[in-house]
């Protein structure tokens, strides 16, 4: 026979696009239209129904960039119509290759009651099956003209990224507004033929399988009139009936499709409209439900869930049914699907404890899994976490997008820094905007790397960030794919249904140990410093407010600890750690937003600081001075208050070679006429901290242009230009022992002081920069004269250890990493940490000199970047950071200066000392929470973890009568099956491994 396959598949293209697709819907009229334009930001749903709108028409534009246009559409269902399946066609001016990126619509009846969501790939409203003839019709739409901030030609800068600047230029034109007559009959000729013609394509060519299907497209086709098609469209799916109906092979990949819409919490838009694009995608997936008995949808998120509660009561009512009815699945068990990288310690645990006592409290849902398909990488940290909070599963999609590795695979037991293993799966449909495409299930299939040993992936299914979540043609596709030869198998399944099966035939899977960093969006850790600055700085005032209160509320009668405040200011930061936030990749606005946000916040924490920290002082005019950090500080013990002073001086004098040498017994500094630092000589260890004719505290200048996603990506060839800020304004005596070193280079400023502090082994280094470039990277570069193959970096509960090679394309892949308050670096007996207040970004390079054959390790901090997409403006202004460069440190060093430098003291004048709440007597056990629970009990919670990475044996000590204390998960739920701590009046002695981390909740006798 000859083989005519190609023309088949082309035939069915130009008759599905020309004949069968604009045959649904046969008969059309159009709909009157009215619309009133919101001024200023979106009003209530109340408001926008009782406007007067004035007439328009299809054609006519509409909407300013950020605005919202109540729609009023009104017409009369024709009488020869009666029979009919009717629906209204509602197009905004939809653009379907964009779906959650330009325009969209709630759709709402007159009393207010929402209906669905308009969305590129979601048009349809029904009115009538069958209709009676003669109804009449009367919807409303909030219709929001989100500017495309991504467009076509990508990354592309544009002022549209914030309403201030973003002009009044109409966004859109009315393009359908009609009543129509749904033919479903040519609708699912539509899909029988859609998921056939797909599925052929990804056969094999020599395949009988993919043969019988051409033969049956083309005796359906045939079937076709094509100046009938509605008559004709039963008998062309007959013809499809017998390949549609053979069974899939026993051992066809099995695919557990879960309803899902991404939402991006803030991104290309601002948070307010996150909350109406959660609205319209509920609002959609609670209708797709009822039609659809079998399908089901997750959304994870709990803040998206608790914005629905406050500002959508009326679709909160429908969807605490589909919960009820265990279709709609509250997942993740987070409060926001945050990055991974940058969220502290206390952070990371609390977006569990938030997220999960959220489902909790309203639904009674336990989440077992956490879910992420789009953070930027997971730090080695965080599968301790996700078992603490009660979890032991997680899912994510997005390692796929990485530039240079390929993961070796899809399912997998991920082991974090202490040894918890979780159970992970990244799905191989590769998307987590899966629209049951043959290509995307045929990839599933063949892309799985567990074959042999497993045959279960997941696939999240829906158009997400707005664009209305799961379709009924994804629905219609799955079904038709339930059981279908040469496919995959689909079923609607919960996450949980999916780990449970795909854990139970994979009970050895192989194991992956240490961070999965993405070998992409690398940017993503210096981006908006702004951003990331208030971020770090409210994670510290929080751990203040929490320890000072909890310490005031357990002291003085008169204090009340202020739990409902805690918790609102948490989950506002909570929130702003969401992973297009905090990486700095959402538009100006967000950013903008934030900066006030975190403003606000840190006036509010200060305030309960400063109340709390005055009860506990009392009155009195003795100097206090109040220790937050987990160490003892010049003499004030951890969490504790008294009168304090550093022992010893420091001084500052002349160097004969020029410029200034700084010297305070412990540490000699040698700071040259360019303002460089050429020598920091520990003087306890007779150990130089520079190699020979090296200079650190160096600024170095890129250029920084990625190839694309500019705000998010740094390439690797930004290190072939690089310029060293060497001249100098100006270096000068800076007040007390220290120098003042100002540096101008294009439209920008750099003002430096370095000192050295009475009594400690470290160069404390300010810098202010004015920034003002473009598409420029800065970098602060210390070279060390260190051998070393490998270094830590801080991470949450701990430390993990990189390469400074590049053996592997592995390691070469890590040109730029995530460390939180240090990044340490030692050869046997001798270390050197570099900490910092608020900075993420670095990078660790290693050569070896010709003239000595010594080693140099060359830490560089990364400070600011100016990319000009997605918001143009990036880091423009002054800004502030800390750094320290501590030598001589071994791994306790570096955590005891990374707390010191995030966590200021405190000084008051008050009438006695403050003794400590809780006491620790092994400086490796660090204690980041001390706080009252969550349940107003008036219990005291401590949590605590091994930091120096190996065991510890310690006491931990109440400083106040306790009843009994136990062992707690995140949530301070008592852990099954551990016993309570042995307990000598208020002392708990404590063993952990390296990096454990413990919750312990102590009753108040």
């Amino acid at each position: 026979m000859h083989d005519d396959r190609t023309l088949v598949e082309a035939r069915l293209k130009r008759v599905l696009d020309e004949r069968v697709r604009p045959a649904v819907y046969p008969a059309s009229v159009p709909l009157d239209v009215a619309v009133w334009n919101a001024p200023g930001e979106p009003v209530p749903v109340a408001e926008g129904l009782t406007a007067e709108p004035s007439p328009t028409s299809v054609g006519e534009k509409w909407g300013a960039p950020w605005g919202t246009s109540w729609f009023r559409v009104t017409g009369t269902v024709p009488k020869e119509w009666a029979g009919k399946t009717v629906e209204a066609i509602l197009d905004l001016g939809f653009d379907e290759n964009m779906p959650g990126f330009q325009c969209e619509g709630l759709v709402y009846r007159p009393d207010g009651t929402p209906v669905k969501g308009l969305n590129p790939r979601n048009q349809w409203v029904r009115i009538a099956a069958p209709a009676e003839g003669g109804e009449e019709v009367r919807l409303h739409i909030e219709a929001a003209s989100n500017p495309v901030i991504l467009d076509y030609h990508p990354f592309l800068p544009t002022r549209l990224g914030d309403k201030e600047t973003a002009g009044s230029e109409p966004q859109y034109r009315l393009e359908r507004m009609d009543l129509a007559v749904f033919d479903e009959t040519v609708w699912q000729l539509v899909i029988d033929l859609e998921v056939l013609g797909e599925l052929m394509r990804e056969l094999p060519e020599d395949s009988g399988r993919r043969y019988a299907i051409v033969r049956a497209v083309g005796r359906a086709l045939d079937a076709v009139d094509l100046q009938d098609v509605n008559g004709s469209a039963a008998a062309a799916r007959a013809e499809l009936e017998t390949v549609l109906t053979t069974p899939a092979e026993p051992s066809a990949h099995r695919i557990s499709a879960v309803g899902h819409a991404h939402i991006d919490s803030a991104w290309l838009w601002p948070l307010r409209e996150t909350v109406r694009k959660v609205a319209r995608t509920t609002s959609n997936m609670t209708a797709l439900i009822e039609d659809e008995p079998d399908f089901v949808f997750a959304m994870s998120q709990a803040q998206q869930w608790a914005w629905i509660k406050e500002h959508r009561p009326e679709v909160w009512a429908k969807v605490k049914k589909a919960v009820a009815d265990g279709r709609f699945v509250p997942a993740g068990g987070m409060w926001v699907e945050s990055d991974t990288n940058m969220p502290g310690s206390e952070a990371m645990a609390r977006q569990f404890v938030h997220g999960k006592r959220f489902f909790l409290d309203e639904f009674g849902v336990e989440n077992d899994e956490a879910w992420l398909p789009d953070t930027f990488g997971f730090a080695a940290g965080l599968p301790q976490i996700i078992k603490a909070a009660g979890s032991k599963w997680l899912l994510t999609q997005k390692i796929s997008w990485s530039q240079t590795n390929r993961f070796p695979h899809h399912t997998f037991n991920w082991e974090g820094i202490d040894g918890t293993r979780i159970f992970t799966h990244f799905p191989p449909v590769d998307t987590y905007n899966c629209s049951m495409k043959g290509s995307e299930i045929a990839h599933a299939a063949k892309n799985f790397k567990d074959k042999g040993v497993a045959r279960h992936s997941l696939a999240p299914t829906g158009w997400g960030d707005g664009g209305g979540g799961t379709t009924r043609e994804m629905i219609a596709k799955a079904a038709r794919m339930r059981d279908l030869e040469g496919s995959a198998t689909v079923r609607w399944e919960t996450p949980r249904e999916f780990f449970e099966k795909a854990e139970a035939e994979y009970p050895n899977a192989p194991v992956w140990v240490g961070e999965l960093y993405l070998e992409l969006h690398r940017a993503t850790l210096t981006s908006q410093a702004g951003t990331k600055q208030g971020n770090r700085r409210s994670e510290h005032l929080l751990r203040e407010a929490e320890l000072w209160a909890a310490t005031a509320a357990v002291r003085c009668e008169e204090f009340a600890y202020p739990t409902e405040q805690l918790d609102r200011i948490w989950k506002t930061v909570l929130l702003h750690q969401f992973h297009d936030i905090l990486p700095g990749s959402s538009i100006a606005w967000v950013h903008r937003e934030a900066r006030a946000t975190y403003a606000a916040l840190a006036q509010e924490l200060d305030g309960i600081i400063g109340a709390a920290q005055r009860a506990l002082a009392g009155e009195g005019t003795g100097a206090l001075v109040f220790n937050s950090t987990p160490h003892t500080r010049d003499g004030v013990p951890a969490g504790g208050a008294r009168a304090a002073g550093a022992d010893g001086e420091a001084a500052l004098a002349p160097r004969a070679e020029g410029g200034f040498v700084l010297d305070n017994g412990l540490l000699r500094v040698e700071i040259d006429g360019r303002g460089l630092v050429v020598s920091a000589y520990d003087l306890v260890a007779g150990r130089e901290t520079v190699p020979p004719g090296q200079a650190a505290n160096l600024p170095q200048l890129h250029a920084d242009f990625p190839n694309m996603w500019d705000a998010w990506d740094v390439d690797e060839f930004y290190r072939n230009t690089v310029s060293d800020l060497t001249d100098a304004d100006e270096v000068v005596p800076g007040e007390g022992a220290s120098v003042r070193v100002v540096r101008t280079f294009g439209d920008s400023r750099l003002t430096q002081v370095l000192s050295l502090a009475p009594g400690g082994r470290r160069l404390d280094i300010d810098t202010e920069v004015d920034w003002h470039e473009t598409e420029k990277f800065l970098k602060l570069a210390f070279p060390l004269d260190i051998h070393a193959e490998r270094y830590a970096s801080e991470t949450q509960f701990g430390h993990f250890y990189r390469a400074t090679h590049t053996n592997t394309s592995w390691e070469a892949a890590k040109f730029e990493a995530c460390n939180h308050r240090f990044v340490h670096i030692e050869e046997p007996g001798w270390g050197v940490a570099l900490v910092n207040d608020s900075t993420y970004g670095h990078d660790v390079t290693r050569t070896v000199r010709a003239e000595d054959s010594g080693t140099t390790t060359t830490v560089r901090v990364s400070l600011l970047r100016a990319p000009r997409f997605p918001d143009p403006e990036t880091d423009q202004g002054v800004h502030r950071f800390r750094h320290a460069l501590v030598p001589g440190a071994g791994i306790g060093d570096a955590v005891r200066e990374g707390y010191r430098i995030n966590l200021p003291e405190r000084r008051l004048t008050g009438g006695s000392e403050v003794a400590p709440l809780v006491t620790v007597d092994d400086d490796a056990v660090v204690v980041t929470a001390v706080k009252l629970a969550d349940d107003g009990s008036g219990d005291v919670v401590v949590r605590f973890h091994e930091a120096h990475g190996g065991r510890a044996r310690a006491t931990l000590t109440a400083g106040f009568p306790v009843g009994s204390v136990t062992v707690t998960d995140l949530l301070e739920r008592p852990l099954a099956g551990v016993a309570a701590p042995e307990l000598a009046g208020a002392a708990v002695p404590v063993k952990l491994r390296p990096f454990e981390l413990v919750t312990l909740r102590f009753t108040r006798s």
